[in-house]
């Protein structure tokens, strides 16, 4: 696709997780508050999944989203999960703290890809979905499984999706994992447009992607989303990171050192972790999830916020910014 999908206007977006209650049990009510912040501080792209809150934060997206004009604002959401309703006693134990009483299984076929597109449509009871996602099709979700989804998904999913995109039905797809061999598998067995990347890509981690992801994206000519660009919070100072409750020694000494220069300069680390994460050429946009509207109100003021280049440079030369990775340049 060389058209480009998401523009400048898109460039911050918002994410479901928080709203699905990964965090704490945020309220219908709460939500819809949140989804309207974000709405009028000019926020146009949304995204979600049916697996955050076991359906609810699409549903939530959705009650909010289909009183817009719906040429005015792009949706994705993501398929690799079918979900079946069950008794309140039958939830299985997930990460979300208030989730709807649903069962799930990975399905990355043809027919779930389908379905999941169809049961989506029906819970946010929007029109179409611009953008989805092949999501959590990595190791670090279903483990030892991961070559067994991903034929079925070569199958299924991709060609699938790649078909929905040609008709018409959908503007683009591609992966939304936490890895970043699955973006790779992908590229070579298909022909993703954008994807979603997770945990890959931050102020505080980026050397892999940089060395690994970053080329092969832009050689397919593949677009990337940000996703957790702060680390599920842990650059805005959460006990957690990417979504662990267990902190890397070498990142919570990173952050100090990262609070400390940014002191100097007069800087807000999670403005600076917002925008080096947009100056890499290859994101289209960061898509940080919001428990308040304040924290929505935060991001796209730090997204037109000023930051010095002595900054940039400062954090190069005390190789907190791997000498590679590109920074804002204003």
């Amino acid at each position: 696709m060389n058209h480009p999908i998401l523009t400048d206007q898109h460039a911050v977006g918002l994410g479901g997780v928080a709203i699905g209650t990964a965090f704490e049990k945020i309220s219908d009510e709460q939500a819809q508050n949140i989804l309207e912040t974000a709405w009028n501080e000019g926020i146009r792209y949304y995204d979600t999944s049916p697996w955050y809150g076991l359906t609810k934060s699409e549903r939530r997206f959705g009650d909010f989203l289909q009183h817009k004009n719906r040429t005015d604002f792009f949706f994705s959401t993501k398929v690799g999960r079918l979900f079946t309703e069950v008794p309140q006693n039958e939830v299985p134990p997930t990460m979300w703290k208030a989730p709807l009483n649903y069962d799930f299984r990975h399905d990355y076929s043809e027919d779930a890809v389908k379905r999941s597109i169809e049961e989506s449509l029906k819970r946010t009871s929007l029109g179409y979905i611009d953008i989805v996602y092949v999501h959590d099709l990595s190791e670090d979700q279903v483990g030892d499984r991961y070559p067994y989804f991903l034929e079925q998904a070569k199958k299924g999913a991709f060609k699938t999706l790649s078909k929905l995109r040609d008709e018409g039905i959908i503007k683009a797809w591609g992966m939304g994992v936490n890895k970043i061999e699955p973006i790779l598998d992908c590229i070579e067995y298909a022909d993703p447009d954008i994807c979603l990347s997770a945990t890959q890509y931050s102020i505080l981690e980026h050397e892999d992607a940089v060395d690994r992801l970053l080329p092969a994206v832009k050689k397919a000519n593949v677009k990337l989303v940000s996703g957790a660009g702060y680390n599920s919070g842990f650059i805005a100072g959460r006990d957690r990171y990417n979504y662990k409750d267990v902190i890397p020694k070498e990142m919570a000494e990173k952050r100090l050192k990262l609070i400390e220069i940014a002191k100097e300069f007069n800087v807000d680390i999670v403005h600076a972790a917002l925008q080096f994460v947009l100056a890499a050429d290859e994101f289209v946009s960061i898509i940080p999830g919001a428990s308040t509207s304040s924290q929505v109100i935060d991001n796209v003021k730090g997204w037109k916020n000023n930051i010095p280049v002595e900054f940039w440079t400062r954090l190069k030369d005390e190789k907190i910014i791997y000498e590679k990775a590109q920074v804002p340049s204003h």
